[in-house]
């Protein structure tokens, strides 16, 4: 009796395993939600080079999929992810002009912040904990940050005669301004919630362990919405942030010029003046 159950055990995890193709995430897809939570918990879910794999493959694979809405990028209630892993990183002398070279086109984590940077639905972080060094860098890669009441944020890499290299110095001044971008790089200082909120950098704080839930929330506003209306006008400001107001004003005319050839800028159009919902397809 012992064999039989130890045996149905084995089947049972085997199965398990063979289900689960991620390593080091847990994805989720419920009601145009793809939750992509980053489990490593025991390094405080610190970016290794296949979990940045992982997640570059679930994005890209979800870009596409007209079922999908929004992502939540997420991880437990003591780290949203801590940083790169320190740990495997470092180089051999006769290696280093080798990783130069590769740098933008073959590291995985630069190919995450990439993905992320195109990426046409909306990101939302769902932080709690430590959101530091590469996770802040990632989360500041989405769209919104929403953060758990006791979540922190910082950029320690100076600590360890590092610099933010995920697209901190960039993305940082374009949320706060250059001057609180350098004193908070320069000094490595952590910002509380309430801080991260006041310099504008999170949406909205909200009770420990409620984040993915508010997140929730928000996509099912955003869900009611025509799904190439919210693309276009995510493509509009955030390619207009690297453009003159002019030039960014031309770029969403012809945004939203593309949209009068959509069959979902008709059916809203129609279901307006029908006063019903509009039912759009994504097309």
């Amino acid at each position: 009796m012992a064999k039989r159950v130890a045996k149905k055990k084995i089947l049972k995890n085997s199965k398990t395993n063979r289900k689960s193709k991620y390593k080091f995430i847990i994805t989720n897809k419920r009601k145009g939600i793809c939750k992509i939570q980053l489990n490593r918990p025991d390094q405080y879910n610190a970016m290794n080079v296949e979990m940045a794999q992982e997640i570059g493959e679930v994005l890209t694979k979800t870009e596409t999929d007209r079922s999908i809405v929004a992502i939540i990028l997420c991880g437990n209630e003591r780290a949203f992810c801590a940083g790169a892993d320190l740990g495997r990183m470092g180089s051999k002398p006769s290696e280093r002009f080798d990783m130069y070279r590769a740098r933008f086109n073959i590291a995985p984590n630069r190919q995450l912040y990439r993905i992320l940077c195109y990426y046409t639905k909306p990101v939302i972080s769902a932080v709690e904990g430590y959101c530091l060094g590469g996770g802040f860098e990632i989360a500041m890669w989405g769209d919104i940050i929403i953060a758990g009441e006791k979540a922190q944020f910082g950029l320690p890499e100076v600590r360890h005669s590092l610099i933010p290299g995920g697209g901190g110095t960039q993305n940082l001044p374009r949320l706060i301004g250059p001057a609180l971008a350098k004193e908070m790089i320069w000094t490595g200082r952590r910002l509380s919630a309430k801080e991260a909120k006041e310099y504008r950098i999170v949406n909205h704080v909200v009770a420990s362990g409620q984040a993915v839930k508010k997140a929730n929330n928000l996509i099912q506003e955003i869900a009611q919405n025509g799904p190439l209306g919210v693309m276009m006008s995510k493509q509009a400001i955030n390619r207009g942030l690297d453009q003159s107001r002019f030039n960014g004003f031309l770029n969403e005319g012809d945004l939203a010029h593309m949209l009068t050839f959509s069959e979902d800028r008709a059916e809203g159009l129609q279901a307006f003046a029908e006063r019903r919902k509009a039912k759009f397809k994504g097309q």
